[in-house]
């Protein structure tokens, strides 16, 4: 009798959110197989294994400089083969580009981008003392990268700035009026996401503007 694959029953906005994390804190292995997804928030991962139905168990793992983070692996060759043909590799961090991700949950997506390689960061001017805050998306990859900023412009309708970090990874840079937007757009409520990260948006969401215009936001 042939074996009959298992369906992960994964669908809609978490399933987009879910992508969107392995494309950045994930990888697919190369036994065709298995998909590992590694944070250092270990509540984070329980919620989401959670949400997405999973009884996979968290284990401990450490890098090359004894750091602690936490991982959960997923062996389904269904959704592995799926997230081939939406784009994902094995050994994805240089070489990932284009991903074929529904307009409807673009937001979703993102969400899980910037959950996994992203930051949301607020400060106070050290000159004018306004709240400041800033969205970054970090990868290894330059057509990756280039591509979430020409989608987010097209979709979210706001403008990013991408430069080089290091020699090795690229940065996605929105300024204030398109941090909020993004929040608003993409950690809307009960939506499946890091504590964390949802915590920031809403503190974003309610800093002070400060102007009404921004050639960052191509709406307001």
């Amino acid at each position: 009798m042939p074996h009959i694959r298992k369906e992960l029953q994964i669908k809609g906005s978490n399933l987009w959110y879910l992508v969107g994390l392995i494309a950045t804190d994930g990888c697919l292995s190369s036994d065709g197989r298995h998909i590992d997804i590694t944070s250092k928030d270990n509540k984070f991962l329980d919620t989401l294994r959670r949400a997405v139905g999973l009884t996979n168990k968290i284990t401990s793992k450490f890098n090359g400089n004894k750091q602690k983070s936490y991982h959960i692996q997923i062996g389904n060759k269904n959704f592995y083969e799926f997230l081939l043909t939406i784009g994902l590799t094995p050994k994805k961090s240089l070489t990932l580009g284009a991903l074929k991700v529904p307009d409807k949950y673009f937001v979703d997506f993102f969400r899980g981008v910037i959950d996994g390689d992203g930051s949301i960061r607020g400060w106070i001017h050290p000159i004018n003392k306004r709240e400041q805050w800033s969205l970054r998306i970090y990868s290894g990859s330059e057509q990756f990268i280039n591509w979430l900023s020409r989608v987010s412009k097209q979709l979210l309708k706001v403008v990013g700035k991408v430069h080089a970090n290091t020699r090795s990874t690229w940065v996605l840079k929105y300024g204030k009026m398109a941090a909020k937007e993004i929040s608003v757009r993409c950690y809307y409520i009960n939506c499946l996401g890091m504590e964390r990260k949802i915590r920031l948006a809403q503190e974003c969401l309610d800093s002070c503007v400060g102007w009404n215009k921004s050639k960052t936001v191509l709406n307001n």
